[in-house]
């Protein structure tokens, strides 16, 4: 099993970097709820996204002689792996389904990757992962259930309380469980009280529904301003599922209207360009799905959005997904 150990091994191995984003206060937020308010800009990284911690220590850890790499990813994964793949030489194939956004496609093939595009759902972009694997002998990089991404997802949190030790609450977008399992594996190490909730959208949240069955379970995907949350958590799950399951307190679902308005009040307020799925802690506490008790953090996870898609929502615009309509509104400040 994954412990303290593994992530402090990877921090030094990440070191240089993926590592030491800035964690900055939000006036707003703070005075609106009366207690410290901090994001942790992991849209400042590199690739534009945390995923870089986890990526380039997997590659990092990969035996000499491998062939390449290969991966399923909604588009920050595959931009993290396709960057640590190039830092030692390897070739990358990034596996993505038609409902991933063509800024993130584009961004991957920017940084030296290849992007396959199968299937209506990640499932099926893994499938094709895994026929990489098995046929050309490229080792597959999982998004969330691998033990060296994890780790080093998890250094976002020794770097979160290394700063702030008083803190109460870390608020997690909550996907496949990979950036939740490795924080909250590395702050409940640390400070065994801390309060980690995962949060994800309203529809299609993999493992949101998996930890209430008890165990992996299926989703239907559908387009989402959250997108980078999309996709399953793979019926075979390994690491991820555990972790989140024993170590989140609790689990919250945002609407899509609510991600909507958050992204507006990020923007307007503390003047961040970040997607949907950076949002979804600032959703909740504006919907007053979850009330801050005290100093709480929560992760700007990345930026590498569509800029028209992010034009309509911050000049109050409708936005259609799939066949859901959201109606748009001209921001007010909450």
């Amino acid at each position: 099993m994954l412990d303290l150990a593994d992530v402090l091994a990877a921090q030094n191995t990440i070191k240089g970097q993926a590592d030491h984003t800035p964690l900055v206060p939000s006036p707003f937020l703070s005075d609106k709820f009366g207690t410290d308010i901090l994001l942790k800009l992991e849209n400042m990284q590199p690739i534009g996204a945390f995923k870089l911690r986890g990526a380039i220590n997997a590659v990092m850890n990969l035996p000499e002689g491998t062939k390449g790499v290969t991966c399923c990813s909604t588009g920050n994964h595959g931009r993290g792996v396709a960057f640590a793949a190039k830092l030692r030489g390897l070739r990358a194939v990034i596996c993505m389904s038609e409902l991933v956004p063509k800024a993130k496609v584009e961004g991957i093939q920017q940084l030296g990757g290849e992007v396959w595009v199968k299937g209506q759902s990640q499932d099926e972009a893994m499938a094709e992962s895994r026929r990489l694997c098995a046929e050309e002998g490229l080792v597959e990089i999982s998004p969330f259930d691998d033990p060296f991404v994890i780790a080093g997802q998890g250094t976002i949190g020794l770097e979160i309380l290394s700063a702030r030790p008083d803190l109460e609450t870390l608020l997690v977008p909550l996907s496949g469980g990979g950036l939740a399992a490795g924080i909250a594996l590395a702050a409940k190490a640390i400070k065994p009280d801390i309060q980690l909730i995962g949060i994800s959208m309203d529809r299609g949240a993999a493992m949101a529904a998996s930890i209430e069955a008890g165990h992996p379970v299926d989703v239907v995907e559908v387009p989402s301003l959250a997108d980078s949350l999309g996709g399953g958590i793979g019926m075979d799950n390994k690491f991820s599922f555990a972790l989140c399951r024993d170590l989140l307190d609790q689990t919250i679902l945002v609407t899509e209207e609510e991600i909507y308005r958050a992204m507006q009040c990020l923007y307007y307020e503390d003047r961040i360009v970040a997607e949907g799925a950076c949002v979804v802690g600032i959703a909740a506490m504006l919907a007053g799905k979850f009330k801050p008790n005290g100093p709480l953090a929560t992760i700007i996870t990345g930026r590498n959005l569509d800029m028209d898609l992010f034009t309509q929502i911050i000049t109050g615009q409708n936005v259609q997904l799939g066949d859901y309509v959201i109606e748009g509104a001209k921001y007010v400040r909450p």
